[in-house]
């Protein structure tokens, strides 16, 4: 009857007003039929309060894809052809295994709490907060450790690839001044409050990350093989994770393991031929060029997908912030605080440490892999595996689950066992061999290019003449 009535919310007078998992006054407000403070179209509420199941498949395609769309050839290059595409796939529904997981455990955290009288009006639940309330204070801490980390530097990343991006367009600043100019730029969204708004922001993300996809793949293949192709070595992850605030802002959120699903499939029809046709193309070259961009000639079309690239990393570095931002105000008494002002300002502080960070390690293709391997891995598959296993280790959470196993693994034994299969495999082969080949490189980067360098990866400036030695003179 929970899964039916589902998690509803709705968005009424430009205000979160979270319902509930019981469905109490979804009947008067038609679950995500009506929203935006009446039944009639208003063009604040088409734009700015976004929760749909079209709003979260939006919001999730979009942040799976993101800058890995540019790092993606990068790892091929260290994995190999076969290995770089069977690995995807096999991380890409390994992540939306867990993406269902975690959904589970967010609705039958919020059954439980809605069965004791508490409310969410105004309060974003976060996936910490899930497992808090699940599991008790130890797990809130190891979820707020991994996922806050990893959100900072997810945020990082995204901030280097803005001033990576736009040195292809215009190299008259080096790359370290692109990045104080994109911090700045970045800082804007403490305006934004929630996932809510992001609606039209997510839609036009999807497209320019479309655009910019197939612009790889068929350049590639245009440029045609420049070099051989060796096999490397070490699985790299690149999966992105903002489950439960992404959910939260979902009208039924009950539905988010499906579009989770769906959002994966369409990022494989981006992500593997764009990967596959530079690798192709590049070979070895792809080791030392990060950035897909790099290796492209410069024309008019690359210009364009730089441009759309720029937009959309603006938008993922507020999706990436964002949950940073409402545990900041959760931490400091402004989560309530109805002034967006007085909520930005608040936020600003956290902007500030991910700025710094950016300029002191600009090798945004390194960062990806060890974020992916040493934070990622834990994130997104063991912390939610290990979860779910010790939520319903009892027969009595068994009975009372809010949600029962799915109908293709009926079995409570076969759940657990998938879980147990992916917590032994990313433990070893994800935080394992792959956190010590990503630590291995990223020592490497530093080796190479230093601290707060102030162009990484940039092009040499050619020698002047002058400054060439002059040729012997010959012997008579």
């Amino acid at each position: 009857m929970v899964r039916e009535q589902g998690d509803e919310a709705m968005v009424a007078d430009g205000k979160e007003d979270e319902v509930g998992v019981m469905g109490i006054g979804a009947a008067a407000d038609g679950g995500d039929e009506h929203h935006g403070g009446g039944g009639g179209f208003s063009m604040k509420s088409f734009l700015w309060h976004g929760g749909s199941v079209w709003d979260a498949w939006f919001s999730c395609a979009s942040n799976q894809v993101a800058q890995v769309l540019l790092t993606l050839p990068y790892s091929f290059s260290q994995l190999g052809m076969l290995s770089g595409i069977l690995l995807q796939i096999f991380y890409g529904f390994l992540g939306s295994w867990t993406a269902y997981l975690i959904s589970v455990l967010y609705v039958e955290y919020r059954s439980r709490k809605e069965k004791e009288g508490v409310s969410f009006k105004n309060h974003v639940i976060q996936w910490f907060e899930v497992l808090d309330g699940l599991l008790g204070p130890y797990w809130k801490a190891a979820g707020l450790a991994f996922n806050c980390t990893f959100l900072l530097f997810g945020s990082v990343i995204q901030l280097i690839a803005c001033a990576s991006n736009i040195y292809y367009i215009n190299d008259r600043l080096d790359k370290r001044t692109w990045t104080y100019i994109f911090g700045a730029c970045c800082a804007t969204t403490v305006f934004i409050p929630s996932f809510h708004n992001y609606r039209i922001w997510s839609f036009l993300g999807l497209g320019m990350t479309t655009y910019t996809a197939w612009y790889l793949a068929i350049a590639a293949l245009i440029n045609g093989q420049v070099s051989a192709i060796p096999t490397h070595q070490f699985p790299i992850h690149f999966l992105h994770a903002l489950f439960g605030e992404i959910m939260h802002a979902m009208w039924k959120p009950a539905k988010f393991k499906y579009i989770y699903l769906m959002a994966t499939l369409y990022v494989f029809t981006l992500t593997l031929p764009s990967a596959a046709a530079m690798y192709w193309a590049f070979g070895d070259e792809l080791l030392n060029h990060s950035n897909a961009f790099s290796l492209l000639p410069k024309n008019a079309w690359r210009d364009a997908a730089v441009i759309l690239m720029l937009i959309h990393q603006f938008i993922t570095f507020g999706f990436a912030c964002t949950p940073l931002y409402f545990v900041w105000e959760k931490v400091i008494g402004m989560h309530d605080t109805k002034s967006i002002f007085k909520r930005a300002l608040a936020r600003l502080p956290i902007v500030v440490p991910i700025w710094f960070l950016a300029i002191i390690f600009p090798f945004f293709g390194p960062i990806n892999s060890a974020v992916g391997a040493l934070l990622v891995s834990f994130t997104v598959y063991i912390i939610p595996a290990l979860a779910h296993i010790l939520v319903y280790r009892t027969a009595s959470a068994r009975n009372n689950a809010a949600e029962k196993p799915p109908f293709f693994l009926p079995s409570w034994t076969g759940m657990f066992l998938v879980n147990l299969f992916i917590v032994v495999w990313v433990l070893v082969v994800g935080f394992g061999l792959g956190g010590w080949a990503s630590m291995v490189n990223f020592v490497k980067q530093i080796d190479t290019f230093g601290l707060f360098a102030k162009c990484y990866q940039c092009p040499k400036p050619p020698v002047p003449v002058a400054a060439q030695s002059p040729a012997p003179l010959p012997h008579h």
